[in-house]
Order: C-alpha cells, then sequence, then structure tokens
C-alpha cells in the first residue's frame, strides 16, 4: 500500500503581495503572475500524475483564486473541459463550501473550503503595508522593530490560537485520511509554517522561505503514524519529497 501524499501549497501572487501588504484574513485576487504560476502548478501535476484524492483550500480568495487556476492547468493537461468549471467557479462567490470536481475520467475530488487554513489574523495591520502601519502605529513598530520578543499586536490572534488552529486542521486530516490517499492543501505562509511544525512534532515553528504555489510535499504511513517506538525513527515510513519546490514555475 503507497503511503499518505500530502502536498501543502502557498496560495499564488496576491494583489496584495505585489504591493507589499500584510492582507491576514482580508484578501485581494491574484496577479497575472499568481495565475500563471497556478495554472502551472495544475499543468506540472498533471504531466507528474500526481492526482489528488482530495483537495483543502484556505476560503481567502487568493487561495480559492489559486485552486480554480490550479484546476484549469490540470484539466487543460489531463482532461476533457466542460463540467468542471459550473462547480469550481462557486467556491469563489461562497455558495458552497464542499462540492465534487473531476479532474480525470472516473476520478471525483472532494474539495473543501476549511477556515482553519485562513491565513495570520494580523489585527489592527490587516490590509497595510509597514509603511502605513508605522504611520498609524509608529510606538507598536518601533517595539517591533527593536526586539526580537513576541509582541502582541492589537486585534490579533495570539501565537497559541494560531498553532491550536494548526493542530486542529493536522487532527481533522489525519482522521480522515489514510495510505493511498493524495491530499493537496491551498493555503498561507505563516499558517502552513504552523502546520508543518506540528506534522513534524516540533515544539518550535520554525521560519522558512516559501515562495509563491511553492510545494511541500511530506509521504508519511499513517497505519504507523500513531504508534510508538523505532518506527519513528525509521526514515522509510517518514519523507520529505519536495520542499519549496517552484520548479513548475521555471
Amino acid at each position: 500500500m503507497p503511503p499518505l501524499k500530502l502536498l501543502l501549497v502557498r496560495h499564488g501572487q496576491s494583489v496584495g503581495n505585489a504591493e507589499g501588504r500584510m492582507e491576514g484574513v482580508s484578501s485581494t485576487g491574484l496577479t497575472p503572475k499568481g495565475m500563471e504560476q497556478s495554472l502551472r502548478l495544475g499543468r506540472h501535476l498533471a504531466t507528474r500524475g500526481w492526482h489528488p484524492t482530495h483537495i483543502y483550500c484556505s476560503p481567502l480568495e487568493r487561495a480559492t483564486d489559486t485552486l480554480i487556476a490550479l484546476v484549469q492547468g490540470f484539466t487543460a493537461s489531463s482532461a476533457p473541459e466542460g463540467e468542471l468549471l459550473p462547480n469550481i467557479l462557486r467556491f469563489n462567490s461562497g455558495e458552497r463550501i464542499s462540492d465534487q470536481i473531476t479532474l480525470a475520467p472516473d476520478q471525483p475530488v472532494t474539495v473543501e473550503l476549511r477556515p482553519e487554513l485562513m491565513e495570520y489574523n494580523s489585527g489592527v495591520f490587516t490590509g497595510l503595508t509597514w509603511a502605513e502601519a508605522c504611520d498609524r502605529y509608529p510606538e507598536l513598530c518601533q517595539q517591533l522593530v527593536t526586539s526580537l520578543d513576541w509582541q502582541p499586536i492589537p486585534q490579533a490572534e495570539t501565537l497559541e490560537q494560531g498553532r491550536a488552529r494548526a493542530q486542529q486542521f493536522l487532527d481533522h486530516l489525519l482522521s480522515r485520511h489514510g495510505n493511498g490517499d493524495r491530499v493537496l492543501v491551498i493555503s498561507h505562509h505563516w499558517i502552513l509554517q504552523q502546520i508543518m511544525a506540528r506534522l513534524l512534532g516540533c515544539d518550535r515553528t520554525w521560519g522558512m522561505p516559501m515562495d509563491n504555489t511553492a510545494r511541500f510535499e511530506f509521504w508519511l504511513d499513517r497505519d504507523r503514524w500513531d504508534q510508538p517506538g523505532l518506527n519513528r525513527l525509521n526514515t522509510e515510513l517518514w519523507q520529505i519529497k519536495h520542499f519549496n519546490d517552484c520548479t513548475h514555475c521555471l
């Protein structure tokens, strides 16, 4: 039985990314570059035969736009067009949070929007550039640049809340999926760092580079996941196949 394959993907470049905004739980759509990144990723997955059995996506617009473009790229490479777009477009309208789409003949895929996958809620900084934040909240920004210690931001979620959200999603995923499943997750930089820290069993959250539409692919033996003992040290069972991989954009 093949392992559980988990593919974590950051969304494509958004208008807010291009403008240097701290979008947080607000959102803009994708730039033309972000659309192209997502289309290319879909084509890349199709040509590699990486067919997801389940897709989870953040409900924020830059993530659902990425999902739509990725699926368009995937189906253009691997399946006849026709029945897909009416279903997938409903996710951006807010009409549905779960549905089935067809990426290839006889291969229906369930797509779910999960609020746990939303980006860090940056409170009063939401939607601002750093220059705008410094103008509106000079004392707070001065504290942030003079100390590496964590500084709470008014109306923002705490680090503990974000970590708990990541664990909640991971628990849901592992309770629903087993060996042989191929799960695609489309989300955001900050919360993906939290999810990977929990997946890897870290008691710290590590900062890491994460380009737009970067892929992080993990293979794990779900049947042995909860077992104690030496198999936890057995690298045949737990493998990182891709890390911040953007070769599809070259």
